[in-house]
């Protein structure tokens, strides 16, 4: 995978702040702007675990911990699939 570099400014001590070490405070930034680009509909989980450095699956079990929706649906795509699901539940039972 390429990867391109983005320097974040951060204030001088900001990672004794967060009580912890400076490549433990990029990660951190990293895993919050992935999990904050995916809660907006930005990045797909995949790509927001790759940003993050993570694997999907921890990503998404980092999605948990924050109490970051895995289910990014406007209200109007999440009635569609409701929509979707109630006729496929329809049709199984008129086959019955």
């Amino acid at each position: 995978m390429h990867s391109k570099k983005v320097d974040v400014s951060v204030p001088k001590g900001f990672e004794k702040t967060v009580s912890t070490t400076e490549e433990e405070a990029a990660d951190q930034v990293r895993l919050m702007a992935a999990l904050k680009m995916f809660e907006l509909g930005k990045l797909s989980s995949g790509h927001a675990a790759q940003l993050a450095g993570c694997t999907r699956a921890e990503f998404l079990e980092a999605c948990g911990r924050y109490r970051v929706s895995v289910f990014n649906y406007s209200p109007e795509k999440a009635g569609e699939e409701l929509r979707r699901d109630m006729e496929t539940l329809r049709n199984m039972s008129a086959q019955e």
